[in-house]
C-alpha cells in the first residue's frame, strides 16, 4: 500500500519443529514495519521466542522464507547479526563486573571503536539513567536497573532492527514504565525499529502493531484499535453484592457459557461476553472493550475455554485462634544495612494478602523471613501460632511455598517430581499415594507426559503449587508465581489460589503485576524496607489521584504511593 513502511522482517509459510513435539511454527507469515514498535503476543508456547532466534540468526527454519533486513538468515546470518540486536529473557549481564565495564564487554563483541563509544556511552547512560551508577557491579543493581543496562548493552551497537523478549518481565510497574519510555523514545527520536514480546496486554495496546500468535500460528496482524474492535458491544461490570466479593463472582461468571472472560477490576468485576447482540444480564453496565478484551475474543475464536474444576481440599485447614500471620516491628539487617525497617501487619485465616513494592523495597527479604528461610533481626514474627524465632521448624511445618522459578527438577517426569516433594515432606505409604493420586487429579497433571523441564509455563505453576500443597499446608507462599504467564495461565492460577482461600487456607503472594493485587483481601506497599500503605485494594485504590472520570487502578495507586514517599525522601536529603 502506499505510503506503508518497508518490511523489517518478513516471513512466509514459515515452520520450525523441536523433535516430535508439536510444531513451534506451523506455517508463519508476516511483516513487522520499519520504524514502528510491534508487540509480539500469544500465550506460552505460542512460538514467539522461536520466531525472535530464527529473526536474529540463532536458529534456521525448517522450510518458508525469511528476510531480515532484506537478507536471507540461512546465507546471511552474519551480516544480519552486525545489524540486528537480541536482548532475550535471560539477559548475558556479567555481575561481577561494573556498569561501565559491561558496556565494554559488549562493545568489544560488536567491534566498536573508541570514537564511537566515546559518543554513543554518554548517550545511552544518559536514556537509562545509568550515568550515575557506572562504576556500580551490575550484581548490585536492582531488577529494574539490570533490566535498564541489558537493554543499554543490546544498543551499543546501533542495531537497525532490536528483538526485545518480554523485556519487563520480573520488574516493578515503575521500572516497567521507564523501560516502556526508553523504548519509545528510540523509536520515535531515532526511528529504531523494534519487536517486542510481552506477557503485559496493556503494554501491547500501546505500541503501533501488533501480531498475535497461538500454537505457531498467526491469529492477527493488525494495529491495537483493530484488536480492541473485535470485543465491540460484549465488554460490561457488574458490582458483587455482599456477602459475594469480586473474585467469588468471577468465578462464577466464568462458569457461564455466556462470558468468556472475566477480571476483578477496581472492585468490580469485568467481563466479556461471548456474544454482543442481545439485551445483557441485569446488573451489568457497558464499559469501554480495551485490548486485553479483544485478545481474549481472538483467542477464544480457536482456544475454548479450559473446563477448571476448583480444588477440594481432603481436609481443610483446622480453625486458626487468632491471626495466621502477625508481623510487628519487624526489622532485618545485614551489616549497616538496614533491608526490613519494623514492618508491622497481619493476616487473617483464608485471606489472599498482597505484599507488593519496587524491586529492592525489601518485600522478598519479608517473605523469607515469614518461610522461616531468614532470620530477623528484630521484632516479633508468629506465622500460624507460632513464634518463629524460638520455633522455626514447628512454623515451616505448616507452610507451603511456591518460588519464582518454581524449583522443579527438570529431568524429572511429573509424578517423579511429586514423589520427591512429598518424601521431602516426610509422607509414606498410603497416605503418600493418596496426596499423589489428589494432586494429578486435581490439577489435571495425569496428560502431561515427558520431563519437568519440557512443560509449558503453565503446567510447571500447576506442577509447582501441587507439590507445594502435598503436606496440606495452612499457609501458602507464592513469590511471583504468574512472572511472565500469559492471560490464560493467570487467570486458571488464580481461579484455584481463590478456590483454596475460600477453603481456608491463607494465601501470601508477592506480585509486580498490579491487576493481580485486585484478588487480594488485604496488601502492603514497601519501599526501602518500611511499609507505606496498607489496606484493603480499595482503601489503597483512594490514595491515587482522579484521572478525569477514570477510577484511579491499583497500578496508579502503586506509582503515586511509591513515588509520593521517593519525593519526600529526596526533599529531606535535599534539606540536610
Amino acid at each position: 500500500m502506499s505510503g506503508e513502511p518497508a518490511a523489517v522482517l518478513e516471513c512466509r509459510e514459515v515452520h520450525k519443529s523441536f523433535g516430535p513435539r508439536a510444531p513451534a511454527l506451523a506455517g508463519v507469515s508476516l511483516a513487522v514495519p520499519a520504524g514502528r514498535l510491534s508487540a509480539l503476543i500469544g500465550p506460552d508456547g505460542a512460538g514467539k521466542t522461536t520466531l525472535m532466534r530464527i529473526a536474529c540468526g540463532l536458529l534456521s527454519a525448517e522450510r518458508g522464507t525469511v528476510r531480515v533486513l532484506g537478507f536471507d538468515p540461512a546465507v546471511a546470518a552474519l551480516r544480519i547479526q552486525e545489524r540486528v540486536s537480541y536482548m532475550p529473557q535471560k539477559f548475558g549481564l556479567y555481575e561481577d563486573l561494573t556498569v561501565r565495564e559491561n558496556l565494554d564487554l559488549y562493545a568489544d563483541l560488536h567491534g566498536v571503536s573508541g570514537d564511537a563509544r566515546a559518543q554513543r556511552y554518554p548517550q545511552l547512560l544518559h536514556m537509562t539513567d545509568l550515568a550515575r551508577f557506572e562504576r556500580r557491579l551490575a550484581g548490585r543493581l536492582s531488577g529494574g536497573m539490570k533490566q535498564k543496562l541489558g537493554l543499554a548493552c543490546t544498543l551499543v551497537g546501533s542495531p537497525q532492527l532490536l528483538l526485545l523478549d518480554e523485556p519487563t518481565v520480573g520488574v516493578d510497574p515503575l521500572s516497567r514504565r521507564e523501560l516502556w519510555q526508553i523504548v519509545s523514545q528510540l523509536v520515535r527520536e531515532q526511528g529504531l525499529t523494534v519487536l517486542m514480546s510481552t506477557a503485559y496486554l496493556d503494554e501491547a495496546e500501546r505500541a503501533d502493531w501488533v501480531i498475535v500468535l497461538q500454537a505457531g500460528r498467526v491469529l492477527a496482524e493488525d494495529v491495537p484499535q483493530g484488536v480492541i474492535r473485535l470485543a465491540a458491544g460484549r465488554t460490561f461490570k457488574l458490582t458483587p453484592s455482599a456477602p459475594e466479593n469480586a473474585r467469588r463472582l468471577q468465578a462464577r461468571l466464568l462458569a457461564s457459557s455466556a462470558v468468556i472472560d472475566a477480571v476483578p477490576d477496581a472492585g468490580a468485576v469485568r467481563c466479556v461476553l461471548a456474544q454482543a447482540d442481545g439485551p445483557p444480564a441485569a446488573g451489568l453496565t457497558p464499559v469501554a472493550p480495551r485490548f486485553e478484551d479483544g485478545f481474549m475474543v481472538l483467542l477464544r475464536r480457536s482456544h475454548p475455554p479450559e473446563v477448571l474444576n476448583d480444588i477440594v481440599l481432603l481436609s481443610p485447614p483446622p480453625p486458626l485462634s487468632g491471626a495466621a500471620i502477625e508481623v510487628r516491628d519487624l526489622l532485618k539487617r545485614f551489616g549497616a544495612f538496614t533491608a526490613v525497617d519494623r514492618v508491622s501487619f497481619s493476616v487473617g485465616r483464608g485471606e489472599i494478602f498482597g505484599l507488593l513494592g519496587p524491586n529492592g523495597a525489601g518485600k522478598t527479604t519479608t517473605f523469607r523471613m515469614l518461610c522461616g528461610l531468614l532470620g530477623p533481626s528484630g521484632g516479633v514474627l508468629r506465622v500460624g501460632g507460632v513464634d518463629v524465632a524460638r520455633a522455626g521448624d514447628a512454623a515451616r511445618g505448616q507452610l507451603g511455598y511456591v518460588a519464582q522459578k518454581f524449583s522443579l527438577y527438570g529431568p524429572l517426569t511429573v509424578r517423579e517430581n511429586l514423589e520427591f516433594f512429598a518424601s521431602a515432606y516426610g509422607l509414606r505409604g498410603a497416605r503418600r499415594r493418596e496426596r499423589i493420586d489428589w494432586a494429578m487429579r486435581q490439577f489435571d497433571l495425569a496428560r502431561t507426559a515427558g520431563a519437568a523441564a519440557d512443560l509449558p509455563g503453565g503446567f510447571k505453576q500447576r506442577l509447582a503449587m501441587a507439590a507445594a500443597l502435598l503436606h496440606e499446608p495452612r499457609i501458602l507462599f507464592l513469590d511471583e508465581p504468574t512472572s511472565g504467564a500469559d492471560a490464560l495461565a493467570r487467570r486458571a492460577f488464580w481461579r484455584r489460589i481463590s478456590a483454596l482461600a475460600d477453603q481456608g487456607v491463607t494465601v501470601v503472594v508477592t506480585t509486580h503485576f498490579m491487576p493481580e493485587a485486585e484478588y487480594c483481601d488485604h496488601i502492603v506497599i514497601m519501599d526501602s524496607g518500611r511499609v507505606l500503605a496498607q489496606g484493603t485494594p480499595a482503601q489503597v485504590r483512594a490514595l491515587a489521584p482522579r484521572r478525569g472520570e477514570l477510577e484511579p487502578t491499583m497500578e496508579d495507586a502503586f506509582i503515586a504511593v511509591v513515588e509520593r514517599s521517593r519525593a519526600a525522601e529526596a526533599a529531606v536529603a535535599g534539606a540536610a
